[in-house]
């Protein structure tokens, strides 16, 4: 019977043959088609209707249930027209992905009488089961009561597929009593604490601000490869990643595939799932070659960060969909290959007052400019104060396996800013004693602006290898992983933004409080942070030896696995952080720590058990089967009498292959009992360090030292598992 990779290799040189890239529609045409915007309620609700949903999205207004009920009515009207059948509330578990439940319009009335039906309780609240949820013992399994509130401040939106249309319902997903069981929520009180502290500072220098709004500009990288060849690779359909596999001899070496010609098959994909994002209002601008062979990425225009987050993981399940419809399948893991680069998914992140202003962004004046060095110092503070949390959000097993390698900053946590800001910096902290006078006034009027040009990206060097970069007008978070959900780490950093600004303005307040001009307080605690977190400041290359060792001298935390670094979660710092600010309190962050903490364990056992079946079912049995096609051709040539000569590079091949084929079953069956031992630990931290330590650090990388090898040696049509070459350059 024929494998399923040689079927796959044959499917494909057909299909790519049937590639047709059709003209596509103006974006400006569907922009936002199957989107609830403002602009589009005006049309189908009533003014009153319109004033109350107009309140809640811009200043959170509490919709009151008689005004739901309008709302609905005109939501359905609306749905109705573009032949929606369902309505889903769409939620983000703690599952890492989005969830939703379909109901129908559909009803019956008490005498039989069919009719369509949708109102403002059904708009407002659900109650879907909350007990098959990771809840890290917030919620028992008999315990299943959860509630899905809508959240105004995310446009509902209509989802295709296929046929099909469901009016889809943004919300948050909270338990029966009250904890937050979902990764939208959380973020809303972060983005609120962060609105409450950076206004207070900003008022400082502007008292027309009455609202600063996180921003997000995502960048995300993945890859895409012939459905056929994942089908025929159990391990990347069960884990999204491939357990195996010999580097192939052409990987990224040439760098002739980062910005290169976009491939024909590929392109035709990119421009269907830009299609549907577009018609979700996602603005995605930029599609790009990535460096890897197979990798690709994309990015959208900056956004609020809620509506941010929502998008990119709409985007994710849309790419992941349309791919389908190509026989693509694309993948998201932060390392699918090893030897060629891993998936990241940058975050780029600044603050925006409802003046128009970007916090993060050097203005013209000395007054606008002390308003960012202010906050750009306390970017810093706050990065070095809470480094550990930082690496913390961004931990996982995925990531584990990409941070730290050359396409990847490692797990210290370091701040890039450039030399031009380096040097002003060096200048505010250099002033001789600790306390401005009058006469250092002039350093209030220093015109950083000349020191650092407008166009400030093109004006220092971007540091790929730093995992939080300035890069202009904002900070680029580049350590996030692929898959993660962006919420999270976007939690962390305006909540230790939100925290660092309180003591800030704390501070300054008691100096104004004693006398001091408000100017001079300002610079003052400015110079005094700068002091106290530049240990976390790095220029150069992240990657090196030297860099490690220094961070060390620092004081730096170095954590490189996951189960360690989400201790982080749980210490009293990280408690008092999240419940002074509102956003966690201590069981829901217990919680979490608990999930994180199961997640890796199961996607460790998930990859260890695929690595054992493959090994079991497939690799062993074909690396045998030519075993003994060896075997035979060196007995025949010693029946027919030739000489050992004639079979002694046969009878090399065959001691090779014996001796991988021994090692790759006796690891398998040591790997098979460390995890029965982990399986059996009770307390989950301590049996995700096993399953770290004892599984997979301990056997992941010997087996597949062994079965890679045997890759190399056992004839290729013995061979049942797609090659790196095919999975990576076939399309």
């Amino acid at each position: 019977m024929e494998s399923l990779r040689f079927k796959a290799i044959d499917n494909l040189l057909t299909a790519t043959k049937e590639v047709k890239v059709e003209g596509s529609a103006k974006v400006t045409a569907i922009f936002g088609q199957n989107v609830f915007t403002l602009k589009t309620a005006r049309e189908y609700l009533s003014d009153e209707a319109y004033k109350s949903l107009f309140a809640s999205v811009k200043s959170g207004k509490r919709i009151d249930r008689a005004m739901g009920n309008q709302i609905a009515a005109g939501l359905r009207h609306w749905a109705e027209e573009k032949g929606v059948t369902h309505f889903t509330h769409w939620f983000q578990p703690l599952t890492g992905t989005t969830a939703e439940k379909h109901d129908s319009f559909f009803t019956l009335k008490s005498d039989g009488t069919a009719i369509e039906e949708f109102d403002g309780a059904a708009l407002i609240q659900q109650e879907p089961d909350a007990s098959s949820f990771p809840s890290g013992g917030l919620r028992a399994t008999f315990e299943a009561r959860g509630y899905t509130a809508w959240d105004p401040s995310s446009p509902i939106f209509i989802m295709e597929i296929g046929q099909g249309k469901t009016l889809c319902i943004p919300t948050i997903f909270v338990s029966y009593t009250g904890e937050s069981l979902d990764a939208k929520t959380p973020l809303l009180r972060s983005l609120e604490a962060l609105n409450k502290a950076a206004v207070d500072v900003c008022n400082y220098f502007d008292k027309n601000v009455t609202k600063v709004t996180a921003t997000l500009g995502w960048e995300q990288e993945y890859f895409v490869v012939d459905a056929g060849l994942v089908n025929a690779r159990p391990d990347i359909l069960m884990s999204g990643r491939a357990v195996f596999g010999h580097t192939p001899a052409k990987g990224q070496q040439l760098e002739d595939h980062y910005f290169g010609s976009i491939p024909e098959r590929v392109y035709a994909f990119m421009r269907d799932f830009e299609e549907e994002c577009y018609k979700l209002g996602i603005p995605l601008r930029t599609r790009h070659n990535e460096v890897a062979p197979a990798q690709f990425e994309c990015a959208p225009i900056f956004e609020e960060v809620s509506l941010a987050v929502d998008h990119n993981l709409l985007m994710m399940d849309v790419m992941t969909r349309v791919a389908k419809s190509h026989n693509l399948t694309v993948l998201l893991h932060e390392k699918p290959f090893a030897g060629i680069n891993g998936n990241g998914k940058h975050n780029n992140w600044s603050m925006a007052t409802d003046t128009g202003v970007n916090l993060l962004a050097p203005g013209k004046t000395p007054k606008t400019n002390l308003m960012f060095l202010t906050f750009f110092v306390n970017v810093i503070k706050a990065v070095d104060d809470y480094a550990d949390l930082l690496r913390a959000s961004i931990a996982s097993a995925g990531n584990d396996h990409r941070l730290g390698a050359n396409e990847a900053p490692p797990a210290i946590i370091s701040v890039f800013i450039g030399k031009f800001l380096t040097e002003v910096l060096n200048e505010i902290k250099s002033r001789v004693g600790d306390k401005f006078t009058e006469q250092d006034e002039i350093l209030l009027k220093l015109d950083i602006h000349k020191n650092i040009p407008e166009l400030l990206l093109d004006n220092t060097d971007r540091n790929r290898t730093s995992p939080f970069a300035f890069t202009g007008n904002k900070f680029e978070f580049r350590a996030v992983g692929s898959t993660a959900n962006c919420a999270i780490p976007m939690t962390t950093l305006n909540a230790i933004m939100a925290d660092t600004l309180v003591k800030f303005k704390k501070e300054v307040d008691a100096l104004v409080e004693k006398g001091e001009k408000k100017e001079i307080a300002i610079m003052h605690v400015i110079r005094e942070f700068i002091v106290s977190g530049d240990k976390v400041l790095f220029e150069g290359n992240n990657y090196s030896d030297e860099w490690h060792h220094e961070a060390e001298r620092r004081g730096l935390p170095n954590v490189k696995t996951t189960p360690l670094a989400l201790d982080a979660m749980v210490t009293a710092k990280a408690k008092k952080l999240y419940h002074d600010l509102g956003i966690y309190n201590h069981s829901e962050l217990e919680a979490r720590h608990e999930i994180e903490l199961e997640k890796y364990i199961k996607k460790v056992q998930i990859e260890s058990r695929i690595m054992g079946e493959l090994c079991t079912s497939t690799i062993l049995p074909s690396a045998i089967k030519y075993q003994n096609v060896l075997i035979n051709n060196i007995k025949g040539l010693k029946d027919v009498g030739l000489a050992k000569s004639s079979y002694e590079n046969q009878l090399q091949i065959l001691e090779k292959i014996s001796e991988h084929i021994a090692k790759v079953s006796e690891l398998v069956e040591k790997m098979i009992e460390a995890r029965k031992i982990a399986n059996n630990i009770s307390e989950t931290r301590t049996k995700a360090i096993a399953y770290q330590s004892q599984v997979k650090d301990t056997f992941f990388d010997s087996i597949r030292y062994h079965v890679d090898k045997l890759e190399l040696l056992v004839d290729d049509q013995y061979w049942l598992l797609p090659k790196y070459r095919e999975i990576l350059f076939l399309r």
